[in-house]
């Protein structure tokens, strides 16, 4: 026994000798394994939460995002650090679909649009994809949502509203048996459109792409709830991205630090001029090429426009010489500083001539900051009128040339920052009076005085919006007088007046 116990034994040693090393080698495999397991489970419960958004999976993942993130405090323009945004529950609701939407036009009537679609979204109780940008307009801006808007504080600060995600999940791709219903909705419609109309649609759509979203929402008549929404999506959840926002207020320190400053906001660039057809000022040479463009745009309807016509009717942008007249008859001095808020002005440095004879200190993004500041930016029209409307918002008197989408939500903004000082020409009035001066029926003080007496009720104050049943474009914009957001309570009689 003992002969085969040791003889046990000695075999034994033989045997365990090789069997450490695989042992430690297979311990060292499972960890590898289980962290592989562990990290796919993860990945897997955040790909769940964005699908279905469980009030619980969104409560882990939320909580493992903020363990692995590094909070940044934020600083404010005086340097004071601030802490981060703080933000509500998400609302959990059962999603009635996906609702994609492309937004046409320039920057400002994009961002209306979105504004507009995120209310739609809550309405129906939709899930809203992150908005997709014009590329293909006469800009042809290449800039995505996220070149422009901070889109983690878009969705962030909107989740107790709507449930807002970046892509819809592959799962309802036209592989699965989905196919997206593409329509543009019928502009300056109610709520009752929305549910009785475009609701039943993703009964047998799960999703559906609104391929155009200008005016496509009333500006009256609109519950409050939906009305203040519009106003949150504006002046809180579009926020611009952090290099915007630094660049812009980068400017407004610039401009500031000189003194007061005016921002004229002159809309006599190339596709204004093409669009409206005035011409005035323009060579021969320009006013054919201006024509050119205008056919080559299907889409711009009015094709033969008389200028002179259009002019008259108050329906131009004024010209930088009518502009520099105007301004000096409004009691503006050499002394002023005055920031162009525009693109290339058509003609270029030979149509401002007169207007920085009679206001040397006319200054521009491009003159104020270094080539490196703007180099990011070039190419992108979108990204630069996001700086032009920092700029207008914040200027201590914003003068518009004329009412464009730029204008109305510039004005709205002011509206809603303490009635900033807005001057809004009436153009057809002013060009009166400025012919009437050149040829000579008015001497100076009689034109100035004119023009003053003009104005003195167009300087922005609070009132309620004009309403014109059963023709909105004719009625006042909302977002260029968003007056249910003015005041907290329901009823804003003490700070508009009582209704005629």
């Amino acid at each position: 026994m003992e002969v085969r116990s040791e003889g046990i034994q000695v075999r034994c040693d033989k045997i365990q000798g090789p069997v450490i090393p695989r042992t430690r080698l297979r311990i060292w495999f499972i960890r590898v394994c289980s962290s592989i397991v562990l990290w796919t489970c993860l990945v897997q419960v955040v790909t769940v939460s964005e699908l279905w958004h469980s009030r619980l999976i969104s409560g882990i993942t939320s909580g493992i995002y903020h363990i692995t993130q590094v909070q940044l405090p934020i600083q404010a323009d005086n340097g004071v650090s601030q802490p981060p945004p703080t933000f509500l529950p998400a609302r959990n609701y059962t999603s009635n679909g996906f609702l994609r939407v492309s937004c046409n036009g320039g920057l400002n009537q994009m961002r209306a649009a979105i504004c507009d679609m995120v209310t739609v979204a809550r309405f129906l109780n939709l899930t809203l994809v992150v908005p997709e940008l014009d590329k293909t307009s006469f800009w042809a801006d290449p800039s995505n949502f996220e070149d422009i808007f901070d889109v983690k504080h878009f969705i962030d600060s909107l989740r107790d509203e709507v449930r807002i995600v970046k892509r819809v999940p592959k799962r309802f791709n036209i592989k699965n048996g989905y196919s997206t219903l593409e329509m543009p909705p019928v502009s300056w419609s109610n709520e009752k459109y929305y549910l009785e109309q475009i609701l039943p649609l993703f009964g047998k759509h799960k999703v559906l792409h609104f391929n155009k979203t200008d005016t496509r929402l009333a500006n009256n008549g609109l519950p409050l709830d939906l009305q203040k929404l519009r106003c949150r999506v504006n002046y809180q959840a579009l926020k611009f991205t952090p290099q915007i926002e630094n660049l812009g207020r980068k400017l407004i320190r610039i401009l500031h630090e000189n003194g007061p400053f005016v921002a004229l906001h002159l809309r006599y660039e190339m596709d204004m001029l093409a669009f409206s057809g005035c011409t005035q000022g323009c060579t021969g040479k320009e006013a054919e090429e201006l024509k050119r463009m205008r056919y080559a745009f299907p889409w711009w309807r009015e094709k033969e426009i008389i200028s002179e016509e259009r002019r008259s009717q108050g329906l131009c942008p004024l010209t930088p010489e009518e502009a520099a007249i105007v301004l000096r008859a409004l009691g503006f001095g050499r002394e002023t500083q005055i920031y162009i808020a525009a693109g290339e002005i058509y003609g270029g440095e030979r149509r401002l001539v007169q207007l920085r004879a009679a206001f040397p200190l006319i200054v521009k993004k491009e003159t104020l900051l270094a080539r490196d500041d703007l180099q990011h930016f070039q190419n992108h029209s979108s990204q630069m009128a996001a700086l032009d409307f920092m700029v207008s918002v914040a200027s201590n008197t914003f003068i518009p040339t004329y009412d464009g989408n730029m204008a109305k939500l510039v004005e709205g903004h002011r509206r809603y920052s303490g009635f900033k000082k807005t001057i809004l020409l009436d153009r057809k009035k002013v060009v009166e009076l400025v012919d009437m001066h050149q040829n000579g029926s008015l001497h100076w003080k009689e034109y100035a005085d004119a023009v003053r007496e003009v104005h003195e009720k167009r300087i922005v104050k609070p009132t309620r919006r004009r309403v014109i049943l059963d023709k909105p474009k004719e009625e006042d914009y909302f977002y260029a007088n968003p007056y249910e957001c003015l005041c907290e309570e329901t009823n804003c009689d003490d700070l508009l007046g009582q209704l005629p």
